[in-house]
């Protein structure tokens, strides 16, 4: 092919959305056929399929059996403050954000909760120096930087007999991401990320450690009630059981599980790690072929394996904003690659979603339409 002919090959599927991201390869409608609609989610058959979603989730992720696991409102969003909201004032804390959303955790805490926080920050494409955190504070974090495509690489600098509680967003890390569930005592992710569920509801994990803080203190201030895990100064044990705080969608349910039960198909957690890692090491190896796209993350051992973040990197791009929109419209006009512009606040380049729901060949087959597009744009400047 020369620089401006189109590839022969299309991705079979150009859902490269982070989120929500792609269902699983083998979805169809019929496949919902047994949710529980028009059914109260407090008779058996509705208790039922959330308390199921609730324990092959840990079974999948291999969640300690004494945590606690609960579906809660307003998706990943809705735990994270539910989290801070409760938790967040018995200690100092340390706020740590490379990214969009660890930025906005930052400002809710400083602004919303106004606590003296001591704010760790690094530019997209870095991390900040995770030897300096202060674990005598509790410290709030996300796992894989979703708008930065930078990941922490591992739970070493997380001490085991830290003083304050752990408070990890991992929305685009768990069902890709080894999550050492030890040095995590609050992990909150959704069900619109790697295994490509509906949006809207959100599951939060608490250790020990949490139930403890959540039982021995009251914040301050005022909490909604779809903030309140605990009544009488006892968690509130059905949020974890299945009794959700407020009414979840039945069908959304049902979708989860039908995700749920693909994973365990392809080899569970180790399976989806896997294919998370083929798909990003694909665009990696593009990377390190072309000179005119690099990875956001500055240091190999942080690059994300889900939200891979991409940037332009060729002298001859005279508007890098511009540039990086025109491509990403090129790529979704030929319908081989929709949604995968950076996000809004994130550096210009692309972003192209990874997780285990997504085929490696349709990775492999979107890379020359890559190269078409660049080349394409270079030439229309």
């Amino acid at each position: 092919m020369t620089d401006t002919s189109q590839p022969a090959t299309r991705p079979a599927n150009p859902r490269f959305s982070s989120g929500p991201c792609a269902k699983i390869p083998t979805f169809t409608l019929d496949k919902l056929n047994d949710a529980a609609l028009g059914r109260s989610h407090r008779a058996a058959v509705g208790k039922a399929k959330l308390k199921d979603a609730i324990e092959t989730t840990r079974e999948v992720l291999g969640i300690p059996a004494d945590y606690k696991i609960g579906i809660v409102p307003a998706s990943d969003t809705g735990a994270v403050e539910m989290a801070m909201w409760s938790m967040l004032g018995a200690r100092g804390v340390t706020m740590m954000a490379w990214e969009s959303f660890g930025a906005g955790w930052v400002s809710d805490v400083a602004k919303q909760l106004k606590l003296d926080a001591t704010i760790m920050e690094a530019d997209y494409g870095q991390l900040p120096d995770l030897s300096a955190v202060d674990f005598a504070t509790d410290v709030v974090f996300t796992w894989n930087g979703t708008t930065s495509g930078v990941r922490v690489p591992n739970g070493d600098w997380i001490p085991a007999d830290r003083e304050g509680v752990t408070i990890c967003d991992a929305t685009s890390a768990a069902f890709a991401m080894d999550l050492p569930w030890d040095k995590l005592d609050v992990t909150t992710f959704s069900w619109q990320k790697v295994l490509g569920g509906e949006a809207a509801h959100g599951m939060i994990v608490l250790s020990p450690r949490a139930v403890e803080r959540l039982e021995s203190y009251t914040p301050p201030w005022p909490l909604p009630k779809i903030f309140r895990m605990t009544k009488g100064g006892k968690l509130i044990d059905g949020i974890f059981e299945g009794a959700t705080i407020n009414t979840p969608s039945m069908l959304a349910v049902e979708d989860y599980l039908v995700a749920l039960d693909w994973a365990k198909s392809v080899g569970g957690l180790k399976g989806l790690i896997a294919r998370a890692d083929a798909n990003a090491k694909a665009i990696w190896d593009f990377c390190d072929t072309h000179d005119w796209i690099e990875n956001l993350a500055e240091d190999a051992a942080h690059r994300s394996n889900t939200s891979v973040c991409l940037k332009f990197t060729d002298d001859r791009i005279k508007d890098g904003g511009a540039f990086a929109k025109a491509v990403a419209k090129r790529l979704e006009a030929e319908g081989v690659a929709l949604d995968v512009g950076a996000y809004r606040d994130a550096p210009a380049g692309l972003r192209i979603w990874c997780g285990g729901t997504v085929e490696t060949s349709d990775i492999e087959a979107l890379l020359p339409w890559l190269d078409w597009a660049f080349n394409a744009e270079i030439a229309a400047q």
